[in-house]
């Protein structure tokens, strides 16, 4: 197995070799889930990052170093298959031996159906009809984040320490795992980041996995899990409280990535430009999402730092409308362990700056 080392001062020397560190070489794929995993390695170690800011996971071609990172690992934490068709078969060519998480199958966390139209109906929030069946006596609404965090305890080990690399793991064809930037769209939604508590969620995962690989480390991950989790349950209560304001307010995104966030603050989008996998949308979409505009007298819509911008002004054509941005991957944040929470706080104050 690849391991990443730290000699000691004796093998520079010429003397017998010891490891004095021996940690697991861990790539994530996105910088929010990259910056997760650094959360639970603080002190520990820095985990490599595949899809660089401001390029979109959707569809991605590996750099050299990328691909070299995925040959060296030795733990590999990425979204899915839905998220990223084309990192599939780059997992089984050049991480084979890694063990592979896919957080989105993980037990505990929240998955959502792709939504097909344009434009959206107000939905109930009830998280229970699309939680995993372990997770969904937790979701009832209230946050009591202690009893969730022992909930989460008791399926840590089921991510898989059966079957390392979840080949099969939703039942695609191989056809759709070659389709590349095609996806269907009857599956789940992959942005499930956007929902802080899956996240919370996979902050113990990711720690009991690498406690396995590295027990020399396990108090370190845990704890550094405990307190993210913590953070983001602040953060959460914080949030709920900071989009009272604004709840019932119509708004446009660009592309239907926020589905989580707005099922989990109880906040709805009315439309967006683009289908979630963020491809082109028809005329027929732009000019339902116009006429979704022009019904509810939108005027609020939200660009993204890595998509082009234009199809914005085809939607509100001779409409007023104040355009904010709504980062979904954290483009312009510094990677590490503080990137994701301040992702989720930015998309709080872009809704309440540009709603209010």
């Amino acid at each position: 197995m690849s391991r990443r080392l730290i000699l000691g001062a004796a093998s520079v020397l010429g003397l017998t070799s010891t490891a004095v560190a021996d940690v697991p070489v861990v790539v994530a794929d996105i910088p929010p889930v990259h910056s997760l995993v650094a959360k639970v390695m603080d002190g520990v170690g820095t985990p490599d990052l595949l899809v660089k800011p401001g390029a979109s996971p959707h569809g991605y071609a590996l750099r050299p170093s990328e691909a070299k990172a995925l040959d060296n690992a030795d733990v590999v934490f990425w979204i899915g298959e839905g998220l990223e068709p084309w990192l599939e078969g780059s997992l089984e060519a050049l991480a084979a031996d890694a063990h592979k998480i896919e957080l989105t199958e993980v037990d505990g966390a929240t998955e959502l159906p792709f939504r097909e139209s344009a434009t959206f109906e107000a939905h109930d929030h009830d998280h229970d009809e699309h939680d995993h069946e372990e997770h969904a006596e937790e979701e009832q609404g209230d946050h009591d984040h202690g009893d969730h965090a022992d909930a989460e305890h008791d399926h840590e080990h089921e991510v898989d320490h059966a079957d390392a690399d979840h080949d099969h793991h939703h039942g695609h064809d191989e056809d759709h795992a070659k389709a590349g930037h095609d996806h269907d769209h009857h599956g789940s939604d992959p942005h499930a980041w956007l929902d802080p508590e899956n996240a919370r969620v996979w902050l113990t995962v990711i720690a009991e996995e690498l406690a396995e690989h590295d027990p020399d480390n396990a108090d370190v991950y845990r704890a550094n899990a405990e307190v993210g989790r913590a953070e983001l349950a602040t953060l959460i209560d914080e949030i709920s409280a900071e989009l009272d304001p604004v709840r019932g307010e119509n708004f446009i995104v660009f592309h239907d990535a926020y589905q989580y966030f707005e099922n989990r603050f109880d906040i709805s989008a009315a439309g967006s430009i683009t289908l979630g996998d963020a491809t082109d949308p028809s005329p027929a979409r732009i000019e339902e999402v116009h006429n979704k505009v022009t019904e509810l007298g939108v005027t609020c819509a939200f660009a993204e730092p890595q998509f082009n911008a234009d199809l914005l002004d085809a939607v509100f054509q001779g409409v007023d409308a104040k355009i904010g941005v709504m980062d979904p991957l954290g483009v312009e944040l510094e990677l590490g362990p503080d990137l994701y929470p301040q992702l989720i706080a930015n998309l709080s104050t872009a809704l309440t700056g540009c709603l209010e």
